[in-house]
């Protein structure tokens, strides 16, 4: 099972609203961009815009930045997309068997490592911000 792509989508679209900072940024735009339909787009848009990533001009459209770079984390666009739900990245198996020593117990052992596991991917994630991001991927692109 993988982390929902709602992830990578909004790193993308913050990342390529960063970088083309002239461009007309509509949902049909940034979709040619994602390789996606611009009603997933929208959706992960509203989601940015709630956590007050950006807004959308009306009429005519196009998303922009609003907050900087600098203060948004990978962990923060994480937790405003909702990939999953708070200490649930890992999911247990429902039913095991209370009568059979191992299935009786696995869940409690199995949940302590898992909130520990999700604990280090959030704590990586915290740690590097969209302006970070946002350089490494202009840098790869002038070919540096």
């Amino acid at each position: 099972m993988k982390i929902s792509s709602r992830f990578a989508v909004a790193v993308h679209i913050l990342s390529l609203l960063a970088v083309e900072k002239s461009a007309h940024n509509t949902s049909e735009w940034i979709a040619g961009s994602v390789n996606t339909n611009p009603v997933i787009i929208r959706r992960v848009i509203g989601k940015l815009k709630k956590a007050g990533f950006l807004k959308v001009r009306p009429g005519s459209g196009g998303a922009y930045l609003i907050k900087d770079l600098a203060q948004i984390t990978l962990l923060d666009v994480y937790h405003a997309v909702e990939v999953v739900k708070e200490k649930e990245l890992f999911h247990l198996h429902e039913q095991p068997n209370p009568k059979c020593p191992v299935g009786a117990n696995i869940n409690m052992i199995l949940q302590l490592t898992f909130l520990r596991a999700q604990a280090a991917m959030e704590e990586v994630l915290a740690q590097v911000t969209m302006q970070e991001l946002v350089a490494c991927l202009v840098e790869k692109i002038n070919g540096e």
